[in-house]
Formats: structure tokens, C-alpha cells, sequence
């Protein structure tokens, strides 16, 4: 399928995700006519950078790599919204907080079976 029409897929499906008509998220845009966003979703027209960072925005909800194919993570969910506001509203000290905590629940770090002699402790959440 040519890259085009597949921008344009994903544009229209996140919007559609959000319940929004084509005039709902002009009017979120600073200069985007809904003709023009229409024309961007038919595979009519390709977007560029700016046009796919004003459209990220607006939407809230994808990059502006997602839009333009240039990376397959989909639509944030409402909790990964809600995670990267947390992040943004905290200080330095907050956002290191989050970041171990994220990695420490995502095993990163962990110790493993393989890299120890003893087996692990499962009441042990420390790392090495």
C-alpha cells in the first residue's frame, strides 16, 4: 500500500477512535481546514512535519511519528497519557522516582537465575 493512503489511514483512525469529526479537530488546530485533513486521510495529500506535529497535538493521543509511519507504536492509552502527565508535572527529584520505579517494575536491572550463584529471593525487589 503506498505510504500516502497509510498516513492517511492512521490519521483518520485516531480520530475516529476519539469520536471526533473531521470539523471537531480542525477547529483543535491552529491552521488545518477540514478539507485539508480530509484530503490527508483519503491519500490525497501527504502531511508534513509540522502538519503531523499539529495534528499530534490536537489529537493528544499519537505522535507525530506514529502519523507519519515512521514508528509502529499506536495510540497511547488513557494510563500512558495519564503516566507522561504525572512525568511532566513532577521536578527532577519526581521524574527519577518515576524512571526507577518504571524500571525496577519492568525487571530492567533485575537480577536474574542465570547471573547469580544463589537462587533468588522472591520477597528481594533490590537490584545489584
Amino acid at each position: 500500500m503506498d505510504l500516502t493512503k497509510r498516513i492517511g489511514q492512521r490519521l483518520r483512525a485516531a480520530r475516529q477512535e476519539q469520536k471526533l469529526s473531521l470539523s471537531d479537530l480542525s477547529g483543535r488546530t491552529n491552521s488545518l481546514s477540514k478539507s485539508r485533513i480530509s484530503n490527508y486521510e483519503q491519500g490525497i495529500r501527504r502531511m508534513g512535519l509540522e502538519e503531523a506535529h499539529e495534528l499530534s497535538v490536537a489529537l493528544g493521543t499519537v505522535t507525530p511519528t506514529y502519523l507519519l509511519c515512521l514508528d509502529d507504536r499506536g495510540p497511547f492509552t488513557d494510563q500512558e497519557i495519564q503516566l507522561v502527565d504525572y512525568f511532566r508535572r513532577s521536578d527532577d527529584r519526581g521524574r527519577e522516582t518515576i524512571l526507577e520505579l518504571a524500571e525496577r517494575q519492568s525487571g530492567f536491572g533485575a537480577p536474574t537465575r542465570e547471573s547469580s550463584d544463589e537462587p533468588l529471593d522472591q520477597d528481594d525487589t533490590t537490584t545489584a
